[in-house]
Order: C-alpha cells, then sequence, then structure tokens
C-alpha cells in the first residue's frame, strides 16, 4: 500500500503542477525536502536517537526497564501476545508510550525506535513487518494524548482566554483513535491481503538479512538489589524534583490556568531531567559501568539514524511535491460540499488533510487558522483538538520501518490511517458537544 500512495502523491502532485503552473514551486519543494530531510530532522535526530539510546541501554544493564514493565505487564502481554513477558522491547514499549503520552517527542521517537529493534529481533521475517511492529505501530500513529503542549502554546501566545479547554476534547477524541487504531491493527492483521509470508518464500538482499539479529540487549542484566544506603540516595533524589514540583507549582499559582492542565505542564517539564538523571543515578548504584555503557548504547543510535536517511528523503519528497502543487487545495474544494454536510469548517480540511503527512506543516496551518479566525473560535478549538488527537501517519512509517529495514508495512498503514480518520470524527463530535453550545 505504501508504494501506491507514495507513487500517487508524486504523480498527482507533477500532473496537477503542470496544470495550475506551479512546476516552479514543485522543483523548490523537491530541493528543500532533501536538504529538510538531512539537515533538519535526521542530522538533529541522530543526536537524540545518541542521547536516548544511551539512557535505554543504562536502563536495560540495570535491570530497570523490565521493572517498569511490570507496570502494564498484563496490558502489554494482551496487546503484543507474540513477544515475550521479559523481553526488553516490552519495557521499550512502555517508556516510548510514556512519552508520547506527556507530549514529549523529542524522546518518544527515539524511544520508539529502539522498540522497533527490538521487535525485529523476534521477527522471523525480517523485512516484512510482524504483528507485533503493526500493533506498535498503530499505538504510535493513534497514541493517548494527556496534554496537547504544541496547541495549547499556540492558542496561549495568541490570547486565547482559556487555552487549556481543549485537553478534555483532546483526551476524548486521542482515546477514540486509539481504540481505532489498535482495534483495526488486531483485525486487519487476519485477514489473507495482509498475512504473513511463509518464511521459505522471502527474499533477502544479503545473507545477513536472513538471520534474526539477537540484540546486546538480550544479555543478562545486573539482578542484585539495591542496598538501603542505594535506595535513600534514590529516595533523595526524587525528593530534590518534589520540591522542585512544589516551587515551580507556588510560582505558576497566580496564572489563569486549570489546575489539571498546569500540572501536566510541570510533569512534561520535568520529565526530561528526572531521566536524564535517575537512569545513570540508578545504574551506578547497581553497579553498572554508567559511562561506558552510555557510549556503547549511543553507537546504535548513529547507526539506526544512518538507516532512515533514504526512507526520510523519499517521503518527504513525495509529500512536498504534492503539496507544492497545490493537491492540498484541490481537495479541499473537491471536498467541500461532503463537509459543510458533516459539520466540518473548510478551514480545517487543510489541516486534516496535512496532519498524516507533515507535523511542522500541520503546526504551520494550526497557527494559522488561530490567527484568521482568533484563538477563543470554535474553529481554532476544533484545529488545536484536531492537531493534538492525530499524528504524522506517513513520517512514523517511514521512519520506524526504515530503521529496521523492513520493506512490506503490511496493515500498518491502514490502521493508522482508520485511527486518523477515528481522532478526527471524534474531535468533530466532542467539540461540537462541549465547545460549541
Amino acid at each position: 500500500m505504501i508504494n501506491v500512495i507514495w507513487l500517487g502523491l508524486l504523480l498527482i502532485g507533477i500532473v496537477t503542477g503542470l496544470f495550475t503552473g506551479n512546476l516552479e514551486a514543485l522543483c523548490a519543494a523537491t530541493f528543500e525536502a532533501c536538504k529538510s530531510a538531512i539537515m533538519t530532522i535526521a542530522l538533529p535526530l541522530s543526536g537524540m536517537m545518541a542521547l536516548w539510546l544511551g539512557l535505554m541501554r543504562l536502563a536495560e544493564k540495570s535491570g530497570l526497564l523490565e521493572k517498569l514493565a511490570l507496570f502494564l505487564k498484563p496490558l502489554l502481554i494482551r496487546l503484543f501476545p507474540e513477544v515475550p513477558a521479559n523481553h526488553p522491547a516490552m519495557g521499550s514499549i512502555l517508556m516510548n508510550i510514556a512519552a508520547n503520552m506527556l507530549g514529549l517527542s523529542n524522546a518518544a521517537t527515539p524511544l520508539g525506535l529502539r522498540a522497533m529493534q527490538d521487535l525485529q529481533s523476534l521477527n522471523p521475517n525480517p523485512q516484512v513487518a510482524s504483528n507485533a511492529m503493526c500493533t506498535f505501530l498503530a499505538i504510535n500513529t493513534s497514541s493517548l494524548q494527556l496534554i496537547p503542549t504544541t496547541a495549547i502554546g499556540i492558542l496561549a501566545a495568541a490570547g486565547a482566554l482559556h487555552p487549556s479547554a481543549i485537553i478534555g476534547t483532546t483526551f476524548v477524541a486521542t482515546a477514540t483513535s486509539c481504540l481505532a487504531g489498535i482495534s483495526a491493527a488486531k483485525l486487519l492483521q487476519g485477514l489473507s491481503f495482509f498475512g504473513l509470508p511463509p518464511k521459505r518464500q522471502m527474499e533477502f538482499s544479503s545473507p545477513l538479512e536472513s538471520v534474526p539479529k539477537t540484540p546486546e540487549t538480550l544479555l543478562p542484566a545486573v539482578t542484585h538489589d539495591l542496598s538501603w544506603v542505594a535506595k535513600m540516595i534514590l529516595m533523595l533524589f526524587c525528593a530534590c524534583f518534589a520540591y522542585g514540583f512544589v516551587h515551580l507549582w507556588q510560582d505558576g499559582s497566580s496564572q489563569e490556568i486549570a489546575p489539571v492542565s498546569r500540572a501536566m505542564t510541570l510533569f512534561s517539564i520535568m520529565a526530561i531531567p528526572f531521566l536524564l538523571g535517575f537512569f545513570p543515578l540508578y545504574a551506578f548504584l547497581k553497579g553498572v559501568p554508567v559511562y561506558e555503557e552510555f557510549v556503547e548504547g549511543a553507537r546504535e543510535g548513529f547507526q539506526v539514524a544512518l538507516r532512515i536517511f533514504p526512507y526520510l528523503v523519499a517521503i518527504l519528497v513525495a509529500i512536498g511535491v504534492f503539496r507544492a502543487a497545490g493537491g492540498i487545495n484541490f481537495l479541499s474544494h473537491l471536498l467541500a460540499p461532503v463537509l459543510h454536510t458533516i459539520g466540518l469548517p473548510t478551514e480545517v480540511l487543510p489541516l486534516v488533510l496535512v496532519r498524516p503527512l507533515s507535523g511542522s506543516a500541520a503546526t504551520g496551518l494550526f497557527a494559522e487558522i488561530v490567527k484568521t479566525a482568533g484563538p477563543n473560535s470554535f474553529v481554532s478549538q476544533l484545529a488545536g483538538t484536531i492537531l493534538g488527537s492525530t499524528e504524522t501517519t506517513f513520517y512514523v512509517l517511514a521512519v520506524y520501518f526504515g530503521s529496521v529495514a523492513i520493506k512490506r508495512s503490511r496493515h500498518a498503514l491502514a490502521a493508522g490511517l482508520i485511527a486518523d480518520i477515528a481522532g478526527v470524527s471524534a474531535a468533530l463530535l466532542v467539540c461540537h458537544l462541549l465547545l460549541n453550545a
């Protein structure tokens, strides 16, 4: 499916550009997409990958990931029955889901790529997405969002009276999207069209790819218990952050922001510094050589970043050509009668169409909607809810599958698009019920 959609974006964009006279803009967008894929996304991502995979290795070697996975073990083993309960993939998946829920996209992507590597180690057909991979991608493209930090920030900057009003609508919409994505992944995996091929029919581009790799993360982790002194040190570290949370809460008490919104914002702000300190400290107290293990994990991050370069160029060029040629505007005019029937404002449609393709473009469109319609308008609140409850499906699939050289994505794209449609539909319904009264 991804082959047809990628070719369709290119051809439709080129043909549309011929008829609209946008060939010059199309050429400029092509070269800009190539530059953006490497310089704006891939290179910064390689640094983030190095950081987070280094921290993840410390968490694995100290046995922390296994303990964290125990919290959601009953749910995870039902969502991913193909993955052993004590496999490192469970911890990686949990960390990725938690980062997505808190809106920590800079951490969620590297953690998600690590989870894909762990799932690939269990994949009997290394070039074909496994059921576990497709389910994981469905969760990623529809992940539960506790607080849409980007949308709230834009609304607040524009002077919205209640920028946090979209938290409730976004939660409902993204919960619907998540349930739809998981359900679609589970239902579609049973269809013969998306079925797994027999292993003997797989063709590999190199002999090494035919052998599922067992990562070093499967080596035994440190299992001895912490001493009482180590536990006291960890408690002291956590107490420092608790004090910092209370201090920041008191400093922001004069702001007119809902308590739930303020609490989630503070958690998001403090989450990364906490993890940056807690993982190395915990590993050190467990006797792990933290510097050497961090460097080893960081080395994996650069290797993963190198593998996704061509996938990024491919998907961003196709998206850039389609947008520059006027494909989004054409679809907006074509679908206008349908939008009027279902109650979706025409101003929001470009955002709906762009969101699965490009996160930065969708954010720019949302900012333009807020500027034009006003930060307190129903259109802006609906657009903010849609921005927070949907994901850049094509980008996520290209990066995640590219990191492990998956060539056949099976039903992952269909499940992701179903989740996007469910998220937009739920956002439209809940906003009409709660915000347009």
